[in-house]
């Protein structure tokens, strides 16, 4: 009949969250993680391409955490699209991620993204983009 009080609370935390936003990258980032933990794998994507599109394009214009910052969401994003089977769009991403920060997690990651994407492509199965 009425709301429980954990509805009560996610809701207030979604509000909060999405309103609480603004012109915050991290928070966008942040807001992003918690919709893909949940499975809203398109929202999630809108909010890493915010948290991406509030920071300058350039990163030598970026301090060092706003870089970790965007080279977060585009990781994220790699995921989200892998996730989505949209490869095309995940290598992309991976690889800005690793050009941004050469790590070995980095690596892994566009490494993964390239060895799915051939798998996909030998199957025949469809991994096309929504663009």
């Amino acid at each position: 009949m009425g709301m429980t009080f954990r509805t009560i609370i996610l809701i207030a935390m979604i509000s909060l969250l999405t309103n609480g936003c603004g012109e915050n990258p991290q928070r966008h980032l942040d807001l992003g993680l918690w919709y893909f933990e949940k499975g809203l794998v398109d929202d999630a994507i809108l909010e890493y391409k915010e948290a991406i599109r509030l920071l300058p394009a350039e990163p030598r214009r970026l301090t060092r955490e706003e870089l970790n910052v965007v080279a977060a969401a585009h990781h994220s994003l790699a995921v989200a699209y892998a996730n989505k089977n949209w490869y095309e769009l995940a290598q992309a991403e991976a690889l800005l991620t690793f050009e941004m920060q050469p790590t070995e997690e980095n690596y892994t990651l566009l490494d993964l993204v390239r060895q799915r994407s051939r798998l996909e492509d030998k199957s025949g199965a469809n991994s096309s983009s929504p663009y």
